[in-house]
């Protein structure tokens, strides 16, 4: 493709020139985790070779040094959402973090009993859980707006769903079992109408889409390094800078502080007051760098690329014999679940495994989901930027093979 060299650009992620066996890899699990580029591993290395010493906390060379990196960092984070300010970017251990801490903080400051809390059929446990606690915890009600049959939450359903009650309102932007693109703009717009506040969990959507956090409109956004090609245990809060001043901490301990006494604390400002404790240096080194080597990518062609990967793997295994694609919204990113009619999901994995093809089965951590669709499970094709058409018909001839060993074709 004009403008992408796919194969320029897998010659920067070490890990992908692997075999399996005979068979060489063909990584199709990135909505799980992607892989590392060369830049990633070598900015974080630096770090721990050459400035290895904790953050705020030290004026000699090696401490500035490492202050320098970690806020640099930050900067690439803010560039690369459009967040209003670096202050308004808090470094979280991932989406999952970022989550519980944002459930944990707007419910102590906005939510009381009787209260609802908003969420769709297509949430990650991760963008779930938190708000059961929180519920629990508050005596609020969680609600549930439904997918349809093409696995989508119509405008329609998600407004239905909003009531004077509403205090907060939590969605995916991409759900990671089926693809599915939510129209994120619309649907934080109509919950701002209800006076709710929106996070959105963008775990499956940065490296894929763009995303303008000031034009999406979201009061709270999150994601993960290790979705971006970044490391793990590294994550983003990211929001609007007023109403992040307005959440109280939710852990306590240094760098967090301004002032301590024994009788009382005064917070640091943002965004080191939500970032208590030594926090993954290196992993939002490497998440800077993750972004900032996505950013240098013509983004139209990437689009372009994936969208041609993922139309052609739709073409190919929509032509087999008992597989069923699952979810057919209007706007698919990333990811493809399927079933094979008589086959248990992780039978299937296993065998496309056997073939050099890296898959995801079972329920994604999407239970709720899987239980509206009727389904204990599905295989999981993902893909990133560096996959190629030879890895999907890798895919495909494996799930030929492995439908004839289940004597299924």
């Amino acid at each position: 493709m004009m403008g992408f060299d796919v194969e320029a650009l897998r010659g920067q992620f070490p890990a992908l020139h692997q075999r399996v066996g005979a068979k060489p890899l063909a990584y199709l699990d990135n909505a799980a985790t992607t892989q590392k580029p060369l830049a990633v591993l070598e900015a974080m290395d630096a770090y721990h070779r050459g400035c290895c010493a904790n953050v705020h906390r030290g004026l000699h060379r090696m401490a500035v040094e490492a202050d320098e990196r970690y806020e640099a960092a930050r900067e690439s984070v803010r560039r690369f959402v459009n967040a209003e300010s670096s202050q308004a970017v808090i470094f979280t251990g991932g989406t999952t973090a970022s989550v519980n801490l944002a459930a944990w903080s707007l419910g102590e400051a906005f939510v009381q009993p009787g209260d609802e809390i908003l969420v769709t059929d297509l949430e990650h446990h991760s963008n779930l859980v938190p708000w059961h606690f929180l519920c629990q915890r508050k005596g609020a009600k969680l609600v549930v707006a439904q997918v349809d049959e093409r696995g989508e939450v119509p405008l329609a359903e998600w407004k239905a769903r909003l009531s004077q009650r509403t205090r907060i309102a939590a969605l995916t932007h991409v759900s990671n079992a089926l693809g599915t693109v939510n129209p994120v703009a619309e649907m934080v717009a109509l919950a701002h109408d209800a006076g709710a506040r929106v996070l959105v969990d963008g775990a499956q959507a940065v490296a894929h889409l763009p995303v303008d956090l000031q034009a999406l409109g979201a009061d709270l956004y999150a994601f993960s390094g290790h979705k971006v090609y970044g490391p793990t245990g590294i994550g983003v809060l990211a929001g609007k800078l007023e109403l992040l001043e307005q959440l109280p901490p939710w852990q306590g301990g240094g760098d967090m502080i301004a002032r301590v006494t024994h009788q009382e604390v005064t917070f640091n400002e943002l965004p080191w007051r939500l970032e208590a404790g030594t926090p993954h240096i290196a992993g939002a080194i490497g998440m800077g760098a993750a972004l900032d080597f996505l950013a240098a990518m013509d983004q139209r062609a990437l689009a372009a690329h994936e969208d041609q990967i993922m139309t052609e793997a739709i073409r190919r295994l929509e032509l087999l014999p008992g597989l069923r694609i699952i979810g057919r919204p209007r706007k698919r990113c990333a990811s493809l679940s399927f079933v094979v009619e008589g086959a248990h999901a992780s039978d299937v994995a296993t065998l496309l495994d056997l073939e050099g093809v890296a898959v995801r089965s079972g329920h994604h951590c999407a239970q709720p989901l899987m239980d509206r669709l009727g389904l204990k499970g599905t295989v999981r094709a993902s893909f990133a930027c560096t996959s190629t058409m030879e890895e999907v018909e890798q895919l495909e001839q494996a799930l030929r093979k492995a439908l004839r060993m289940l004597g299924l074709s």
